[in-house]
């Protein structure tokens, strides 16, 4: 028998509007969803009560500690009685400052369960910051009734830092160390049976499931209202564009954080919603760390994978010398990315590592979406031959198609979209045009203009865009793409620079790995020991950037808007404490410009030392 196709075949329908304006919709209908999040742990609990719902690492490494369906709704149902008499309800949340842990997992659900919003926090604010002025400024909004920690020690600066702020009981699920904090294991309510099952009823789609807050880069967070029907409507959604779902129960191992869209909506509802298993991550895309991802990966075998493309680049290297992580990673049914646009080289690389390692391709797609869209609001569900195709409209969800500077801005209606921002009745009404469709900021453009079905690709951030001095508009987000992969390997990431200025300049996040290799190559002595600083000063690289910036110059055909004239290595990696780079590890463009003011004002400053020019 021929193998099942894993992908749905692209249909996407175009529809012509007024002034330029188009709108893309998907040509699958979408199908009932769920009432409630919560009928899919119910009903796998009496499906498959025994199978592995959650997992995650013992303390010391030595093996996995699993938890099965049965075993969740049962924790479920205790934490939710507990809930029904702690005062939290839908306007005093539950907050929850933790890494992912099945206890984080078993709260948020419990509190969804009976009705009461999940508020789930970046433990960046709590952890990372010295004045927690973020953190605060959330507690405020939000108004807690009930504040979860993982370890009450690890998080006590910032417990003291917000107990002026609110009134709200402290559980956690390392209490030791906090004064006045509870053991979530300890926690015992008095609701009966009858009581969980009558407040479980009166959940309905339109019922606030969870808040997630956005980035904040641009100012304090804002807290996006994540109902029970985009959550629901959105694994719906991804039901018809990926029909394996139905056939196999997807295993992930996942390290992305729950307190973003990406791991929470997308990848835990959808273990949920199909019965899968889910194995947390101790890994992260940093090196050292990434060794634990591909540790996990080894004893997992997962069958799909979920990451950002630095997480990726982090792995392919590490493959390029384990044969046996390659095999096991290349054999899942897909890959996925999301968060950030894969560099072209490093497509190319997996592409490569792929074939060697199974003798096939293993798809490698990815979606687009937001906080506000809970988040797929686009599937590439297809193979597209090329690195950046965000995909097609999924189901349910209207593409509005409007004409701005240049590009096409995109926005978007559905039952997956956002009614709104907690408490933040001007802004939720800035966030809609006169049609009702979100205004989300971003930019894409068609892969053929003939054939919508061969899907989109992301054109950055029309906020992010800037006009040369010459009146001419840089597009970042593609300048920044073509970039890396003209400056492959040396290049980790980019920010793009030159708002009001003659022509583009880069700040470059040097690949140091890629840059000792370099040096070693070259016959350098010390290669492996050189400081940082004198890595990025070193002829060898400075000449290896200035041929970068020429094929890129030249790739460019000369226009002064798409290639840099001038390139300064960075001395220091990104700083997630200063805010520069997020927990899904994708720079903060516009926090860095800010941070890095003295190499901005170098970059562009008459000292030829100071940056590298094109060869």
């Amino acid at each position: 028998m021929p193998e099942k196709p894993l992908f749905a075949k692209p249909e996407t329908h175009r529809r012509e509007g007024a002034d330029g304006v188009f709108y893309l919709e998907s040509g699958y209908d979408l199908p009932p969803s769920s009432r409630a999040v919560g009928e899919w742990l119910i009903d796998w609990a009496e499906k498959t009560p025994d199978a592995v719902f959650l997992a995650e690492r013992s303390a010391d490494r030595s093996s996995w500690s699993e938890l099965s369906y049965a075993a969740a709704l049962a924790e479920v149902e205790r934490l939710a009685s507990w809930l029904l008499d702690s005062g939290a309800g839908p306007e005093n949340p539950v907050a929850i400052l933790s890494e992912n842990s099945v206890d984080q997992a078993l709260l948020t659900l419990a509190a969804m369960q009976v009705g009461i919003p999940a508020a789930t926090l970046s433990p960046a604010y709590a952890l990372l910051s010295s004045d927690h002025a973020k953190l605060k400024a959330m507690i405020e909004l939000i108004t807690p009734a009930v504040i979860f920690v993982s370890d009450a020690a690890a998080y006590a600066k910032a417990l003291a830092a917000i107990a002026p702020l609110h009134q709200a009981k402290i559980i956690a699920s390392r209490p030791d160390g906090g004064d006045g904090v509870t053991a979530l294991a300890s926690l015992s309510g008095k609701a009966s049976k009858h009581q969980l099952a009558a407040a479980f009823a009166a959940v309905g789609p339109e019922t606030v499931a969870k808040l997630l807050f956005t980035s904040g880069s641009t100012g304090m967070p804002k807290a996006v209202i994540n109902t029970q029907l985009m959550l629901t409507t959105n694994q719906a959604a991804n039901r018809v564009v990926w029909p394996f779902l139905l056939d196999q129960p997807p295993v992930i191992v996942d390290w992305l954080p729950w307190s973003h869209t990406f791991g929470s909506n997308f990848n835990f509802f959808m273990v949920l919603r199909n019965g899968g298993a889910l194995y947390i991550d101790d890994g992260r895309p940093a090196p050292g760390l990434i060794n634990r991802t591909a540790e996990n990966i080894k004893s997992v075998r997962p069958s799909l994978c979920f990451n950002v493309p630095r997480g990726y680049d982090l792995l392919a290297q590490l493959m390029e010398e384990d044969s046996d992580l390659a095999t096991i990673f290349y054999q899942m049914q897909l890959i996925f990315y999301a968060g950030a646009a894969l560099p072209q080289s490093l497509w190319e690389q997996m592409m490569a590592q792929s074939e060697r390692s199974t003798g096939r391709i293993t798809p490698l797609v990815c979606a687009w979406g937001s906080t506000e869209t809970a988040p797929a609001a686009t599937h590439c569900h297809f193979q597209a031959p090329v690195s950046g195709n965000i995909g097609v409209p999924v189901p349910g969800t209207s593409l509005k198609l409007v004409p701005n500077q240049g590009k096409i801005e995109v926005r978007l209606k559905g039952p997956n979209i956002t009614p709104g921002y907690f408490r933040n009745p001007q802004m939720t009404k800035a966030a809609f045009d006169e049609e009702g469709y979100y205004c989300i900021g971003d930019a894409v453009r068609l892969a053929d203009p003939d054939d919508p079905s061969k899907g989109l690709f992301f054109d950055g951030r029309v906020s992010e865009d800037f006009k040369l001095l010459s009146g001419t508009w840089v597009s970042s987000g593609a300048l920044r793409l073509a970039g890396i992969d003209a400056l492959a390997p040396l290049a980790q990431d980019i920010v793009v620079a030159g708002h009001d200025r003659d022509e583009v300049g880069f700040l470059i996040f040097v690949n140091e790995a890629a840059a000792r290799a370099l040096l070693a190559e070259k016959g350098i002595p010390a290669a492996d020991t050189l400081a940082l600083a004198d890595i990025i000063h070193h002829p060898e690289i400075r000449a290896s950037l200035a041929a970068g910036l020429a094929k890129l110059k030249a790739a460019s055909g000369g226009a002064s808007s798409r290639h840099a004239a001038r390139a300064r290595l960075l001395a220091s990696p990104a700083d997630a404490d200063a805010g520069e780079i997020t927990d899904k590890a994708y720079l903060n463009q516009r926090q860095i410009l800010q941070s890095r003011a003295a190499d901005l004002a170098a970059l562009f400053s008459d000292d030829e030392a100071a940056f590298v020019r094109p060869a």
